[in-house]
């Protein structure tokens, strides 16, 4: 399989937005699940909080230890092969969640094992899905364009969750949990059609470093997008069971704010990482990111608490990007996949753990001490990204000298 590499920057652009667009509707059977799944495991089978959040972190476990895997597949067999390979698991997945919603397997411990199951295999797709897309992306694009391809897939990606919180929530009442499901089957599947008549893209050459190597490299901007993650993955998993507790209106809107401020920071401010660097993008979103978790820990009222979902959006929203972009450049073009798996794992750990661990702060502290969490993780993060600013200057001046 040869490099293919588009030297027309308007072509090339718009061969992303479209790659962007089937993303978009791949993702929306991640994000319809989401707050979904949190009120089916509550509500319908009469589970307490830790395993609502179980439910939806576990996804992220299979994602962790497979994200190596996912990279290593792109970097000698093509960003393309993963990203396919991904859509099938995204549709076997919500097949299996379905499957749990039988009646045979009554509203117990079978169907929870099952919706489990199902669970990890949607975050085995997450894995090869992501990094096949921005390994395939980034080798079309060049790497001068990193940090604009990790804009523009996560534009998509969390584009779905803006919309497909309030739709998983208004599917979920109307059709079930079967029938969102049903449909979350057919998403992957139409995505892949898209994709399939756009060249492959190859990353450069080289020898293969072991994931350990890769990871000692990246792991200080690794975890500074973890730390980020924290607020996102509390406010996804508990925002509608927050909302339920204080007696509010319009929980599936909350997901939309975030989207709604992520997309529109994305859109506006997507190249100013290759243009002004990583580090200093990171520090400003990261301290958006802090105000929004300190508003929904305090919130008073409804209003309050989806301007607090819109300033975390908006401040998560160019955090993956900006660090990643620093991550990719620690590393050989040939090694950029492994180097984006080992990178998004942090991210992935960070929402694997929020989820069961916020359970259990729900459970003795109340709901909206979840967001109190999440702001401490944002401002250690801001604290780390500050050390890696420092580091960086003081790298320039010794440069120059």
């Amino acid at each position: 399989m040869t490099n293919v590499q588009n030297t027309n920057p308007s072509s090339s652009l718009r061969t992303l937005v479209w790659m962007t667009l089937a993303l978009f509707l791949a993702y929306l059977s991640v994000a319809m699940s989401m707050p979904a799944v949190t009120l089916h495991v509550s509500q319908t089978l009469g589970m307490g909080n830790v395993a609502s959040g179980l439910g939806v972190g576990i996804a992220f476990l299979s994602t962790i230890l497979s994200r190596g895997w996912a990279g290593r597949l792109a970097d000698e067999r093509g960003g393309k092969f993963a990203m396919f390979r991904g859509l099938v698991l995204y549709a076997a997945a919500s097949l299996l969640c379905w499957a749990s919603s039988l009646p045979v397997l009554g509203h117990g411990t079978g169907a929870y094992l099952v919706l489990l199951v199902g669970r990890l295999v949607l975050g085995l797709g997450e894995s090869f899905a992501l990094v096949g897309m921005l390994g395939w992306a980034m080798a079309a694009m060049g790497p001068a364009r990193s940090g604009q391809v990790m804009a523009l897939v996560g534009t998509g990606m969390y584009g779905a969750f803006a919309v497909g919180g309030p739709l998983g929530l208004w599917l979920l009442e109307r059709l079930g949990f079967a029938g969102l499901m049903a449909g979350s089957i057919a998403l992957p599947l139409v995505s892949g059609a898209m994709l399939w008549s756009i060249a492959p893209a190859m990353s450069a050459q080289g020898r293969r470093a072991p994931f350990s190597d890769v990871l000692g490299l990246i792991w200080k901007q690794g975890a500074v997008v973890g730390l980020q993650g924290v607020g996102f993955a509390a406010l996804g998993a508990f925002f509608p069971l927050y909302f339920l507790a204080h007696g509010w209106q319009g929980a599936g809107y909350g997901l939309t704010c975030f989207g709604v401020g992520f997309v529109l920071v994305r859109l506006l401010a997507g190249r100013l990482p290759d243009r002004i660097g990583g580090t200093q993008v990171a520090l400003v979103s990261l301290a958006i990111e802090a105000v929004g978790q300190a508003l929904l820990w305090l919130a008073p009222h409804p209003v309050v608490a989806m301007v607090g979902a819109l300033l975390t959006g908006m401040g998560c929203s160019m955090v993956f990007p900006a660090m990643g972009l620093e991550a990719v450049k620690r590393v050989p073009a040939h090694l950029r996949g492994t180097a984006i798996g080992g990178f998004a794992a942090f991210q992935d750990l960070a929402y694997g753990v929020t989820g069961p661990m916020a359970g259990l702060i729900a459970d003795h502290y109340g709901h909206s001490s979840v967001f109190l969490v999440g702001l401490i993780a944002t401002v250690v993060g801001i604290g780390m990204t500050w050390r890696l600013a420092r580091v960086s200057r003081a790298e320039r001046v010794s440069t120059l000298a």
